[in-house]
C-alpha cells in the first residue's frame, strides 16, 4: 500500500497496480514450473516430464492445472500417445529455458568462485572448424587460462542448433538448418568448408590421376545423415553431371565409424578437407588414409558462429567466442 496526499493534506491509501511484466512475478510460478513445461517441450509425454522431474504422473498433471489456473490459458492438448504444447504453451516454454539457463549460469559462476577455478564453456561445431578454429582456440585460451573447463560436442548442424536452444551448449560453430527459424540465433559467417574423397591406402582410384566422378559410382559410400551439408554438396555434384547417386551407401554421422568403414574396404567417404590433412599428418594421425585427386571441386554452405538471440555468455564463453571471431579476422 502507498500514502496519496490530497492538495488538502489529507492522505488516502490505494493499492498499486502492477506494472506491464509484473503479473507472473506475483502468480505463484515457480522454478519447478517452469522445470515441468521445458520438460514437456522436450518429452511429449506427461508421464516422461514427470520421470525428469523425479515425481509420480498424477503430480505432473497437477503441476500442469496449476500452470494453467495462473496463467488462464490451455497450456497443453492431449492427443491420443502424449501431448502437444499449445502456442501459449511454447511461448512459455521458449522462456521457461531462458529462466532455467540464467539460473545454471548463476549456478556455474558461484560453484567457480567457491572453487577457485577459472569458469567453464560449453561449445558445439562441425568437424572442419572445429578442427582448424576450436581446438586451437581451446588449446590458447587454456595456456592464458589453464583453469577454465570447456566442454565441446562435434556433431551435425541439425544436432548442434537444437542442443544450443535447448541451452547445452554457450555457442555453436556451425550452420543454421533449414527448418529451424533464423531469428532465434545471431550468427556470423566465419569460414567456408571444402570437402575431398578420402580412401584406403591402395584403393584402385588412390593412382595419383585425377578421378571423374562416373568412376566413383560403383563403390560403396559412406556418407553422413540426409540432409547435411556435405551429404547435399556431394549429391549436387552427382545430380549437376546427370550421374545416378551412388545406392550403395552406410549413413552415420560418426567420423571414427566413417574411418573404419575406409581402412578396412573399398568404401569412399567425403570428409572437410581439414580432417582429411589431420589424418594424414605425421602430427595427426598419420594414418593409412588417401586423398582422392578429382576432377571436380566439393564445396560446402559456409559456417557460422551461433549464439541464441538476447541470450548473455557467461564470462568464461564469451573469452572464448571472441578470440574465435578475432582468429577470423
Amino acid at each position: 500500500m502507498a500514502a496519496l496526499r490530497n492538495p488538502g493534506g489529507l492522505s488516502a491509501s490505494y493499492e498499486e497496480p502492477p506494472g506491464d511484466g509484473e503479473t507472473l512475478l506475483r502468480s505463484g510460478l515457480s522454478l519447478r514450473h517452469m522445470r515441468m513445461i521445458a520438460a514437456l517441450d522436450d518429452h511429449g509425454r506427461v508421464s516422461a516430464a514427470a520421470q525428469v522431474m523425479n515425481i509420480s504422473q498424477p503430480a505432473a498433471s497437477r503441476m500442469i492445472a496449476e500452470m494453467e489456473a495462473v496463467l488462464d490459458v490451455k497450456l497443453c492438448e492431449r492427443l491420443p500417445r502424449g501431448i502437444t504444447l499449445t502456442p501459449y504453451g511454447k511461448a512459455l516454454a521458449r522462456r521457461a529455458r531462458s529462466i532455467l539457463l540464467e539460473m545454471r549460469e548463476v549456478d556455474r559462476e558461484i560453484s567457480e568462485l567457491k572453487a577457485g577455478k577459472g569458469g567453464s564453456v560449453f561449445l558445439g561445431a562441425v568437424t572442419a572448424p572445429a578442427i582448424e578454429l576450436a581446438v586451437p582456440a581451446i588449446r590458447e585460451i587454456r595456456r592464458i587460462y589453464p583453469r577454465i573447463e570447456i566442454t565441446m560436442q562435434v556433431e551435425t548442424s541439425n544436432v548442434l542448433a537444437r542442443e544450443l536452444i535447448a541451452t547445452r551448449h554457450d555457442f555453436i560453430i556451425a550452420r543454421i538448418p533449414d527448418d529451424l527459424n533464423p531469428r532465434l540465433f545471431e550468427a556470423r559467417v566465419i569460414g567456408v568448408e571444402k570437402a575431398c574423397l578420402i580412401v584406403r591406402r591402395g584403393h584402385p582410384l588412390a593412382k595419383g590421376k585425377a578421378v571423374r566422378l562416373e568412376e566413383t559410382a560403383a563403390y560403396d559410400w559412406v556418407f553422413q545423415s540426409g540432409g547435411s551439408p556435405l551429404r547435399q554438396a556431394m549429391e549436387s555434384n552427382f545430380l549437376n553431371r546427370n550421374i545416378a547417386l551412388p545406392d550403395r551407401i552406410l549413413n552415420t554421422s560418426s567420423l571414427l565409424l566413417t574411418l573404419v568403414m575406409v581402412a578396412q574396404s573399398d568404401a569412399i567417404a567425403p570428409v572437410s578437407i581439414q580432417v582429411a590433412k589431420f589424418i594424414q599428418n605425421p602430427e595427426g594421425l598419420a594414418g593409412a588414409i588417401d586423398v582422392v585427386q578429382t576432377e571436380f571441386d566439393i564445396e560446402v554452405r559456409p559456417y557460422s558462429l551461433i549464439t541464441v538471440k538476447n541470450r548473455v555468455l557467461s564470462p568464461a564463453a564469451k573469452m572464448l567466442h571472441d578470440f574465435i571471431l578475432r582468429e577470423v579476422g
